[in-house]
This record gives C-alpha cells, sequence and structure tokens, in this order.
C-alpha cells in the first residue's frame, strides 16, 4: 500500500518537518501500542494501517520519512502522507508541510530505494501491484477556501472544486506514469459536522455551505475518476466516507457512540494538535466519533477502513 493525503493518512511524516502541524506528543496515540505518540493525529491507528492489516498485508503503515524505517517496510508500503496538506498546493504552503507534488517526488525516491534493495524486476512489480491511496481535500476548505482571503477571491466555491479536482486529475496521471495500477481515492466527509468548525461558525448545528461544498466536491470527484478510469486503463475504487460519517451520526448506537457531536480531548470543540498539549481525555474514546475537534477517533476510522476493505476486494 502506498498512501498519499493529509492527516487522515499520515502517520508521522510532519515529525521530520518544520511546521506546528504534528501530533507527536500526549494525548495523541493514547491508545496506540504503548501509548506512543507516532504523529498521527489520533488515538490510535489511521484507516490505512487498519485496512492494510484487514487485507493481511501488515499492522501499521509506516512514514516514508521516518529515520526508523526498515528496508523491508518498502516491500508492503509505506505513506508519503503530510498532515495539512490538500489537493491545492496553497493549502500546503500556508502551513508549511508537503504538497502531492513534494509527496510524488518523494515516492520516486522510494523507487529508487526499492530498487536499490531488491532489483529493477521486483521493484517494479511491487509497485505495479501495490494498492494507491489518495486521502485529503478538507483542508483546502477548512484552512483554505473558507478562512484564507486568496482562493475565495479567485474562484466562487464551484469554480475552486474544479479546480482541485483538476488537480487531484494531475496527481493521478503522475502516479498512473509513476508505475500506479490500482487506486483507491477517499472522498470528502460531511465537513460542516466537524466539531471545530461548528464552533468557529458559532452554532451546534453541522454548517450547511460546508457540507454542500463537500457534496459536491464528491460527485465531481467521481465524475472525474470515470474519465480517468478509461483515460487511463486504470482500475480506481471510489471510497464514499460521507456517507459512512452520516451513519454513525444517525444511527450512533449501531456503531456503539454516545458522542457525535465532540470530540473526546478537552471541551472537544476547539483543540487540534498544539492545542491538546497537557489536555484530559474522556474515559472511552470508543464511544466518541472524534478524538480532538477535528480528527476521527480509532473506532470510526475502523468503520471506514472495514469499507475501504471491502471497496479494494471488489475493485481490484
Amino acid at each position: 500500500m502506498l498512501v498519499f493525503g493529509d492527516s487522515s493518512v499520515d502517520p508521522g511524516n510532519n515529525n521530520l518537518l518544520k511546521t506546528s502541524f504534528k501530533a507527536n506528543f500526549p494525548p495523541y496515540g493514547k491508545n496506540f501500542a504503548n501509548g506512543q505518540c507516532t504523529g498521527r493525529f489520533t488515538n490510535g491507528r489511521l484507516p490505512t494501517d487498519l485496512a492494510a492489516e484487514s487485507l493481511g498485508i501488515k499492522m501499521m503503515i509506516p512514514a516514508f520519512l521516518d529515520p526508523k524505517l526498515k528496508k523491508e517496510d518498502l516491500l508492503t508500503g509505506v505513506s508519503f502522507a503530510s498532515s495539512a496538506s490538500g489537493y491545492d498546493n496553497l493549502t500546503a504552503q500556508i502551513t508549511n508541510v508537503l504538497s502531492v507534488s513534494k509527496q510524488l517526488e518523494y515516492l520516486r525516491h522510494y523507487k529508487i530505494q526499492l530498487r536499490e534493495f531488491v532489483g529493477k524486476k521486483k521493484s517494479e512489480e511491487t509497485v505495479k501491484n501495490a494498492i494507491f491511496t489518495l486521502s485529503m481535500g478538507t483542508n483546502d476548505f477548512i484552512q483554505n477556501y473558507f478562512v484564507q482571503p486568496n482562493r475565495s477571491k479567485e474562484f466562487t466555491v464551484e469554480q475552486y472544486i474544479d479546480y482541485l479536482t483538476n488537480c487531484m486529475a494531475e496527481d493521478i496521471v503522475e502516479m498512473h506514469n509513476e508505475g500506479a495500477n490500482r487506486l483507491i481515492v477517499v472522498g470528502l466527509s460531511p465537513l460542516g459536522c466537524i466539531p471545530l468548525v461548528k464552533t468557529v461558525s458559532g452554532t451546534t448545528e453541522c454548517v450547511g455551505r460546508l457540507n454542500s461544498a463537500a457534496l459536491l466536491m464528491n460527485s465531481k470527484i467521481k465524475h472525474k475518476l470515470a474519465t480517468l478510469r478509461s483515460s487511463l486503463k486504470m482500475k480506481i475504487g471510489y471510497q464514499d466516507t460521507y456517507t459512512s460519517f452520516v451513519k454513525a451520526r444517525k444511527f450512533p448506537k449501531k456503531y456503539g457512540f454516545t458522542e457525535t457531536s465532540k470530540g473526546c480531548v478537552g471541551s472537544g470543540e476547539i483543540e487540534v494538535g498544539e492545542t491538546c498539549k497537557g489536555q484530559s481525555t474522556c474515559k472511552d474514546p470508543s464511544k466518541y466519533m472524534f478524538w480532538d475537534s477535528v480528527h476521527p477517533t480509532e473506532k470510526m476510522y475502523k468503520i471506514i477502513a472495514n469499507d475501504v476493505t471491502k471497496l479494494v476486494k471488489r475493485t481490484f
């Protein structure tokens, strides 16, 4: 599994960057093996870790930039993802993290290292059979378009979404050029229901215009992927996380949740990243949908990972 994206799939690449968007301190990783703070923005593992385990690949997908990365890990997959990144390169610039083009540059480094380790034939085969995963887009809206002046002056919401899906298509073409054959693209969740978004908007209800933006983005992603499937002759699956979140909010008991509107850390309404330092946490994170005020708990990620596992088996 070769992973690209933002904090939903970053196992700690940001630990090595000069950025404030990090999660390598408590209470992050509270329910991780030995309570380790790896840099994952949750209490345990990420959906890519969990999906990799249920697909029989390995327990965790490590960060490519991790200085402790083992050569053997190159054979089963790594993550190039960077928390706070987005399809729009400006999103990554704002927070000083890895843009998708930078993540793709690291893919090229990965391929060189893999070739040196196992030879040309085996390395090409490994990349060809890898499940490429792309999970991002949230930050383009909640850290860029709706809070920074530049893009909202330049584009209407719909124009910006067209811009983002074009960026995404360019990234996928680039992946294909690098040997990608199988790809999973993860859609956006209901952005307006993120606890921090509600707090900043001064409401306890989900924010309609952000949910509408997420739905429009998802439908344009699906449309773009249909075009790419035929033009690139590539196997591409689309993961609908929006519906997973809506179902869990609507039927919390079915999933074992008692709290779906705020996070487990601190007040659950405003804390994320640095502001989580020294905060107390809820007693049982598995009853919460969100860990901090932006990122889901491992429990919610398990729901998504189960869907991803089914999608992989269906698509490839």
